[in-house]
């Protein structure tokens, strides 16, 4: 009997025991964090714990797993693009492409694939088709010189979606050809070089010639520098004729070229030369130092007094923008959400598709007079030419 009292003691007391452990749980629990939502509205109400500073939000964790868990509109999504030469890093064209895919990618969560032409350009075709051949649904040719393997490889996938830029000649229902009004944006850096030139000269410098694209470029500059001084001299070179590109990649020739232009008198230079625009703005620096006389270049495609080196960038006057992030964008959006268009789609400067640069300040005083230049294109006031006069 004295031994199943003592047992039944024995259980009383483990029960009490186990009976304080939990009460002093309980009031240990009392100083944790707890969140509440605000009754009526989406706020959570937060008392911190002692002796811990992180609180814990219920409301803010659960919208959080919950936006985790939503699907971005461009999983599962492969876009592969094609870089002509140069590739990123040009600071030019191929940089511009690859700004629009970024976004693409940060907004979209698209997969992306990214070949580049080699020196030559050889292998454009090859590297299409490697990208078809891969499984992309959505090609971008950064340039028109893919034009031909576009067309040969868009023929044999007809269930892909290209984009190419700078190309409107193909007729094909699975190719969008996205092209610039790159005649109307150098008007505008014309005139600003017209209106900034102390010498009455100033000059062009084209990558490649014979096939109609820079001297679209050509001819709009020459335009709106003669709707400031119709007495304005422009010196014009090529780097190189098509269907030798190099001009696009060859800066130590644009230093040449530049330098010269800079000892007949020019003081004010564009380029339409894709990487080798990097050899005029070093030949602005150079000129200017050993001269003391400041010259000036713009730059072309993107704003590149924010890609360049910091130490030519106070000799880039202003920069033609051709947004070709924005037309790479706006294709992958479109097929994103099935509206692939086809045929030849127009980024003017109506559209903001063209326009020029404002970094560094050095045409804000010229401002006005640029954009009642620019209004009087958008109306149609002024019809900008797409081939230079003479």
């Amino acid at each position: 009997m004295r031994s199943l009292l003592k047992r039944r003691g024995a259980l009383f007391s483990l029960l009490l025991v186990l009976a304080l452990v939990a009460a002093a749980c309980s009031s240990s629990s009392d100083d944790d964090t707890t969140t509440t939502a605000a009754s009526g509205g989406d706020t959570a109400t937060t008392t911190e714990a002692s002796g811990d500073d992180t609180p814990t939000t219920t409301a803010a964790a659960a919208e959080t797993t919950t936006t985790a868990a939503e699907a971005m509109p461009g999983e599962g999504v492969s876009v592969g693009m094609a870089f002509d030469i140069g590739g990123r890093g040009d600071q030019s064209f191929n940089d511009s492409a690859a700004a629009g895919l970024e976004k693409a990618i940060t907004d979209y969560g698209i997969d992306t694939t990214e070949l580049e032409a080699d020196a030559g350009g050889e292998n454009r075709e090859e590297n299409l088709r490697l990208l078809a051949e891969a499984g992309n649904q959505l090609l971008i040719a950064v340039g028109f010189a893919f034009a031909e393997g576009v067309t040969n490889v868009a023929t044999d996938f007809p269930d892909t979606f290209f984009g190419i830029i700078d190309d409107g000649s193909i007729d094909l229902p699975n190719v969008a050809g996205l092209v610039f009004a790159e005649h109307e944006g150098s008007a505008l850096v014309g005139a600003a070089a017209a209106l900034k030139s102390e010498s009455g000269t100033i000059g062009f410098i084209g990558g490649v010639s014979g096939f109609g694209l820079i001297e679209k470029f050509q001819a709009g500059y020459e335009f709106g520098a003669q709707q400031i001084n119709p007495d304005i001299e422009i010196l014009v070179t090529y780097l190189s004729a098509a269907p030798d590109f190099a001009g696009f990649n060859d800066p130590a020739k644009a230093t040449e070229s530049a330098l010269g232009m800079y000892d007949e008198g020019a003081d004010v230079i564009y380029h339409a030369a894709g990487g080798s625009g990097a050899g005029l703005f070093e030949a602005a620096k150079s000129f200017s130092e050993s001269s003391s006389s400041k010259v000036w270049a713009i730059g072309v495609d993107s704003d590149q007094y924010n890609t360049v080196d910091p130490a030519v960038q106070e000799f880039i006057l202003t920069s033609m923008i051709k947004r070709v992030d924005v037309s790479v964008y706006t294709t992958i959006t479109n097929f994103l959400e099935d509206n692939k268009q086809s045929g030849v789609l127009v980024f003017d400067l109506a559209a903001d598709g063209v326009g020029y640069s404002t970094s560094g300040g050095f045409v804000d005083d010229i401002v006005d007079q640029l954009d009642a230049l620019r209004e009087q294109i958008v109306t149609g006031e002024l019809e900008v030419p797409t081939e230079p006069a003479g």
